[in-house]
């Protein structure tokens, strides 16, 4: 694609402008400042994966997964700011759901271990992992809020922490898992992701880029996996003292 094509790509954040300006929508500063920082972003990326692709130094990768995963958990920390640590803990979650995906794709042969093949994975994982993590935050803390009472009156009973919370622990963990098992359900018939239209449009067969597409599929459901049980399992410890009683 030439900068003319993608200055005339344009005329759709035009469109965008004028649809908020007649509803009264009061967006079009926000538009206009995530076409820029969109445009800007993605440009910088460009030229740093360029860089990274060209040295092919596995430090460089690392260095990048590792900035992809803090910027990760920085994100989704938000939904849960008032619990301990909460940084810490998403973004260890995030790390060990990534690592244990690529390490399987890449151990198994199923991916080159080649920097333009580990980053690229490797982002679309760990962005997935990071809107599953917000989600299991947000639901985890609206669980134990409106099960309040359900929850002390089995500590009551002398039901620790972790059988206390466990409904609520449960609840969180299928809010994080639902959206990528959902999107499974009607990929293809539905949509056409991103991993396979790139292929389609770069000249690949169909059928080579319904292949890649599967797997992307079955990583980002197992990434998800085990990123919400792994947060969810850590992160409703910070509800409770170490007596195993709930904070107010």
């Amino acid at each position: 694609m030439s900068m003319i094509a993608l200055a005339m790509a344009l005329s759709l954040v035009g469109a965008s402008i004028v649809i908020s300006a007649h509803q009264g929508l009061g967006l079009e500063k926000d538009i206009l400042v995530g076409t820029v920082r969109a445009f800007i972003q993605l440009m910088a990326i460009g030229y740093v994966l360029k860089f990274i692709f060209d040295l092919r130094q596995w430090p460089f990768v690392l260095l990048m997964l590792a900035v992809m995963i803090t910027v990760a958990g920085r994100n989704a920390a938000k939904r849960g700011k008032e619990i301990p640590h909460v940084f810490w803990l998403v973004t260890g979650a995030i790390s060990l759901g990534a690592a244990a995906t690529l390490g399987v794709l890449a151990g198994l042969r199923i991916i080159k271990f080649e920097p333009w093949f580990v980053i690229p994975i490797g982002g679309m994982i760990i962005g997935n992992a990071m809107v599953a993590s917000g989600l299991v935050l947000n639901r985890i803390q609206s669980e134990i809020a409106a099960r309040k009472q359900e929850i002390r009156a089995a500590l009551a009973l002398g039901a620790t922490a972790r059988q206390a919370v466990d409904p609520a622990l449960k609840a969180a963990i299928k809010a994080g898992m639902i959206p990528t098992i959902d999107s499974m359900k009607v990929v293809g018939l539905v949509q056409l992701p991103g991993m396979m239209t790139g292929q389609i449009i770069a000249g690949a067969s169909p059928l080579q880029a319904v292949r890649y597409q599967i797997m992307v599929a079955y990583m980002l459901a197992a990434a998800t996996a085990v990123t919400c049980a792994t947060l969810g399992l850590i992160v409703y410890r910070g509800f409770f003292t170490m007596h195993h009683q709930l904070k107010s």
